[in-house]
């Protein structure tokens, strides 16, 4: 009897690692992510709106032929902003949704009066990710300056890491 009930102790903790993992698991696919699929490093921008109002991040800095997790979660904005560099070969990904950058790390709040604020003005080219909890968009060669290439997020193995 008392082998049953440790066996059904057993089992019970089981299961309830279980369904904590595949929930965690859930979670961790609902991201936006960047793929780098060229032969260079790439420096990476992003901006979007939230509930405060408008946001530019960056330095993500994204070496060749690998992804960069941007936001972490469940997307919240159907639009997204992206400015990226080619540090090898030179070019850039850029558009005309005008944010504010710095040369350094950045977090800013507000995309207006760049210049006045001491910040870098520069274009961004719009995402959008038709309302879904997650995506991933890939960087192409061919992209530079004018155009690139975007898809919904496939799951993948294991936690992000940064």
């Amino acid at each position: 009897m008392r082998r049953r009930r440790l066996a059904f102790r057993f089992t019970l903790a089981r299961l309830a690692l279980i369904l904590a993992a595949l929930a965690w698991a859930a979670d961790a696919y609902a991201d936006f992510r960047l793929c780098n699929r060229t032969g260079s490093r790439v420096g990476v921008a992003i901006g979007y709106k939230d509930q405060e109002g408008w946001t530019t991040e960056g330095w993500w800095n994204v070496p060749a032929n690998t992804c960069e997790t941007l936001i972490r979660g469940q997307l919240v904005a159907r639009f997204y902003y992206v400015y990226a560099q080619d540090y090898d070969q030179g070019g850039e990904w850029a558009g005309k949704a005008f944010m504010c950058t710095r040369d350094k790390e950045f977090t800013i709040r507000g995309i207006e009066d760049c210049l006045a604020r001491g910040y870098d003005r520069t274009g961004f080219f719009e995402v959008d990710t038709g309302e879904q909890k997650n995506w991933t968009l890939q960087l192409t060669e061919k992209g530079q300056t004018q155009q690139f290439l975007q898809q919904p997020m496939q799951p993948r193995p294991g936690p992000p890491t940064r």
